[in-house]
């Protein structure tokens, strides 16, 4: 009988080094004022609209960034290629945003930095898109993952309520309990493998409704 090839990795592959040593409690208690700063860099290179009125008048200007899709889409459709310094800048994003993230849902002490990777590891493999991309796939994929998005809906109140539950643990015992941390990693790597076939277009192949590696 033939062996089954084995399923070839993701396209998209999350982690986080879970702790050695007990979490800062200090920085536990006020992790969401001390993430402050961190999340207005986020939200500036992620791409916002700032509004100024005077007299009755509106002005304004957009900060630069946010994920390249659009630009992503037609360059796929129309030209099958995708600039690698566009899947670059996407995969910083991505790495930086996560990093927050994991900050913010107590995974790590470490402040988020801007550049290195830390201990929160995002690895996106860059597309031949002759070969690997259907060019027409771009413009219904945000259809296709509509069932991801509902169960992700529902996963993510789970996080908060973990999170919840995590923070007061972790104010009396300096421990992130590992099931809980476990399943906080899963749902972000959920969420990164339908962001890069939607979001990042970096593979045709559906994501998995899995939270493990």
């Amino acid at each position: 009988m033939a062996v089954p090839s084995p399923q070839p990795q993701y396209a998209v592959r999350f982690g986080v080094d879970a702790p050695q040593a007990p979490l800062n409690r200090l920085t536990t208690a006020f992790r969401i004022f001390v993430a402050v700063p961190i999340l207005i860099v986020l939200t500036l290179v992620s791409g916002t609209r700032i509004t100024t009125g005077n007299g009755g008048t509106s002005e304004g200007f957009a900060t630069a960034g946010g994920v390249l899709f659009l630009a992503t889409v037609l360059m796929i459709l129309f030209r099958q290629k995708y600039p690698r310094w566009w899947f670059d800048w996407n995969l910083a994003l991505l790495r930086f945003s996560n990093r927050v993230g994991a900050y913010l849902l107590l995974l790590r002490d470490e402040y988020p930095s801007t550049d290195e990777e830390q201990a929160v590891h995002l690895e996106i493999d860059y597309p031949d898109v002759p070969r690997d991309l259907n060019r027409w796939l771009p413009l219904v994929k945000w259809l296709l993952v509509i069932p991801h998005a509902i169960v992700l809906f529902f996963l993510r109140i789970a996080v908060f309520v973990v999170a919840i539950i995590a923070w007061f643990a972790m104010l009396f015992t300096g421990q992130y309990q590992p099931g809980l941390f476990d399943f906080v990693v899963g749902v972000m790597r959920w969420h990164n493998r339908v962001a890069g076939y939607a979001l990042v277009l970096v593979t045709d192949r559906y994501p998995p409704f899995s939270l493990s590696a």
